[in-house]
């Protein structure tokens, strides 16, 4: 019995916690060496004798809220009004989207700018632009956020150092002046762990990807293209939504072009409204995902054997293989203790994985602060909310939670661009819950009735 119990455990806690050693920590030590390495070359762009003309895409729908402060932003930028382009591509505003445009446009007089109006839907506005633009570099940020004012200055440097890079991303942080101004404290526990997730997403995820040529995807909020190998796409899915994501996989594998993270190009987003909006959004992100590896991958390229070929898979098995794990280790409580395992070892382990998840949050937490010295002011405010560290475990629980769900829905739902809600899902849930009660309550009275 006494060998037996000591195989028992001992078993547990190699399917418990080695897996997530082998795959969560591991990968994160190598990266947190590597983003040190690398993080050494920022700030040592050459400087341009020639500044050529870029032009800057912005999609509007209903952002009378947000599209002044946007424009604005590149009017505040370092990059030379006269050598920017703005083409505003309105899909189907019913707002003062086109007011708040006009007041720009008055005001920001040595900026050339334009208004177009497209069919609905992101990518078909971006694609009018694009066919508009004549720039050497195309960038497009969307209408909800603003530009560091040395933004453009550096995305075109980027290009302009390293003639192979065909396409960019962006830095993408949340606004930390709105995040402050947050009343509710559920609020504000949601956006600050967002920032963080957004500031470990690019600086750390995005920035190890970038050195081998390995990032999985560009931001939709802030992307730049050489113009003449985006016009050697086929421009963004309509089909898809996630052409962000598409795009990505366009340039890499279609046209076997170089795409990279500019981590001194940062560009800022309005903060999650609400916990419905973090819901939907990361379901949305998940169906794109799962959409443009459907499409560009096929089985062979996906194969196991291939692990250590070809990053896809090996993103595939974070993503969605461990994320299944995850999900399987919130129910061990359910699981696990009817299976004999006591709930002190049970809550021991859910502390060491805990601290687990916080020591690797650490570590993207040193490199991070380094690659924000060239930002004093954003390195000050990430510093300060350190203690987040500590929470932002659970908040990376609640998105894989919605990611498995996305998962779910994804294999189960026909590709659309507007994900239900959580509370319309809850509904359809209690709609179906009670039409079984009321199946089981009448096949009940008939078998009563019968006998």
């Amino acid at each position: 019995m006494f060998l037996s119990g000591i195989i028992v455990e001992l078993g547990f806690w190699i399917s418990w916690l080695l897996l997530p050693l082998i795959y969560e920590f591991l990968p994160a030590l190598y990266g947190f060496i590597t983003l040190g390495i690398a993080g050494r070359k920022l700030g040592k762009l050459k400087r341009l004798n020639y500044l050529p003309r870029i032009s800057l895409i912005i999609p509007v729908y209903n952002s009378e809220n947000t599209i002044y402060n946007c424009i604005r932003s590149v009017a505040d930028s370092t990059y030379p009004d006269h050598l920017v382009s703005i083409i505003v591509a309105n899909n189907q505003s019913i707002d003062r989207s086109f007011s708040e445009y006009r007041r720009a446009h008055f005001e920001f007089q040595q900026l050339f700018m334009q208004w177009i109006d497209t069919t609905k839907g992101k990518a078909r506005a971006l694609n009018s632009a694009i066919y508009r633009s004549n720039g050497e570099y195309i960038i497009h940020i969307d209408s909800d956020g603003q530009l560091q004012k040395d933004a453009l200055m550096n995305i075109v440097r980027a290009f302009e150092n390293d003639p192979e890079l065909d396409a960019q991303t962006g830095t993408i942080l949340t606004q930390k002046d709105s995040i402050k101004k947050t009343r509710s404290p559920l609020l504000k526990f949601l956006r600050e762990n967002e920032y963080f997730e957004y500031a470990q997403s690019f600086l750390a995820g995005r920035a190890i990807e970038s050195q081998e040529n390995h990032l999985f995807t560009m931001s939709g909020a802030f992307s730049a293209f050489r113009r003449e190998k985006l016009l050697q796409t086929k421009l963004y899915n309509i089909q898809t939504v996630g052409e962000d994501i598409d795009m990505t996989f366009q340039i890499r594998y279609q046209l076997k072009g170089k795409v990279a993270l500019c981590p001194e190009a940062i560009f800022y987003v309005e903060p999650l409204d609400n916990l419905g909006k973090l819901y939907t959004q990361r379901q949305r992100w998940q169906r794109g995902e799962l959409e443009a590896i459907h499409y560009y991958m096929n089985k062979k390229q996906l194969s196991l054997k291939n692990i250590f070929k070809n990053f896809i898979v090996r993103r595939l098995i974070m993503d969605h293989t461990i994320l299944f794990l995850r999900i399987i280790w919130m129910a061990a409580f359910l699981v696990l203790i009817p299976f004999g395992y006591s709930l002190k070892l049970i809550l021991i382990s859910f502390v060491i994985l805990y601290l687990l998840y916080v020591f690797i949050c650490l570590l993207n937490f040193i490199d991070i602060q380094y690659y924000l010295r060239f930002f004093p002011e954003e390195r000050h405010y990430y510093v300060s909310k350190f203690y987040i560290l500590v929470t932002l475990p659970l908040y990376y629980m609640l998105c894989s939670t919605i990611q498995f769900i996305g998962i779910i829905n994804s294999m189960t739902e026909p590709a659309a661009w507007k994900v239900e809600s959580f509370s319309a899902e809850m509904k359809e849930i209690k709609k179906m819950f009670r039409k079984d009660l009321r199946r089981i309550f009448r096949i009940k009275w008939k078998t009563k009735h019968t006998d």
